[in-house]
């Protein structure tokens, strides 16, 4: 006969009480203090009522237990599920853009998302949950086409990288950003979000490329576009800002920076990237890192033609 813990059981309905009664996590404006719960909820409520489940087998007590708290968790996102709501409706009309942008995000996350002291983390945030919430629409959809060999696994660029790339860049509403693997978009509409500029992504599938123009299209983001194609083939002569998380590495980074190299001698533009691509970038004769650490795939590097300096 398996004895359930008796001690540990009191102090996960404990835990279930104290969240239920605790109001400050209704109020919609505590968004980070709700996501750490809903995190604490998943992880070190529900996970360890699922290990007892699995030690003393069915149980209908622990199964009410685990149903409290999906239920109270449920509660908690359906806040949020509302709050989005309300925000993609004020983006929708123009409310949300630029500086008025920056200070909502940063009302609801209730810390200096571009602080230096958040420059090191890995990984992903309540940011990236918020940001999340705010731009995706519906499922995401499963890729349609097999990579090429030299392309990279998508990957989420994390939202604070975005806001940092915007800060450095010091993009301005007559600039155009370009996204070279632009995956489901959020790059693009942040960036769009924060600077107000024109933002283009360039996406090699059309799975990802097709649901990033339906998210720009339910926030009303005309100034944001996505073309499905290859970037070796795409046309970046309207860009001014360039930036990779990685999409690909070996020849085909080689070819598409070549092609930037002969942008880079029409105009001034700006390179910036994130993750194993850097060290690669930071290779080429023609390019200086004036900004990040080109040894480190998690610092954002600036990088500017060092033939024109």
């Amino acid at each position: 006969m398996i004895i359930k813990p008796t001690t540990l059981i009191q102090e996960i309905q404990s835990s279930i009480r104290t969240i239920e009664e605790n109001i400050e996590l209704y109020r919609e404006n505590n968004f980070n203090r709700r996501a750490d719960t809903i995190d604490f909820i998943d992880f070190h409520i529900i996970g360890r009522i699922e290990e007892l489940l699995l030690q003393t087998g069915v149980d209908e007590d622990l199964q009410q237990l685990k149903q409290d708290a999906e239920d109270l968790k449920q509660k908690l996102e359906e806040i949020d599920v509302h709050l989005f709501d309300q925000l993609r409706e004020k983006i929708r009309a123009g409310d949300y853009i630029g500086p008025s942008f920056i200070r909502m995000v940063v009302g609801y996350l209730g810390y200096d998302i571009t602080a230096d002291e958040n420059a090191n983390e890995i990984g992903y945030d309540n940011l990236d949950i918020f940001i999340n919430g705010l731009l995706s629409t519906g499922n995401i959809p499963e890729p349609l086409m097999e990579p090429e060999p030299e392309m990279v696994f998508y990957q989420k660029t994390p939202a604070r990288i975005v806001f940092q790339l915007a800060a450095a860049a010091l993009i301005r509403p007559t600039d155009v950003f370009v996204d070279v693997g632009a995956g489901l978009g959020q790059v693009n509409m942040l960036v769009h979000l924060i600077s107000g500029a024109l933002s283009t992504g360039i996406e090699w599938e059309p799975a990802y490329c097709d649901y990033a123009g339906v998210c720009a299209a339910t926030l009303n983001l005309t100034n944001v576009t996505f073309i499905n194609t290859d970037a070796r083939k795409a046309d970046f002569s309207t860009g001014t800002i360039f930036f990779m998380y990685t999409p690909f590495l070996g020849n085909m980074m080689e070819d598409v920076l070549n092609i930037l190299r002969q942008e880079s001698q029409k105009r001034a533009i700006k390179i910036f990237t994130y993750g194993p691509c850097t060290s690669q970038v930071a290779t080429q004769d023609w390019l200086l890192c004036i900004n990040g650490e080109v040894n480190n795939p998690y610092r954002l590097c600036e990088f500017r033609n060092a033939e024109i300096r």
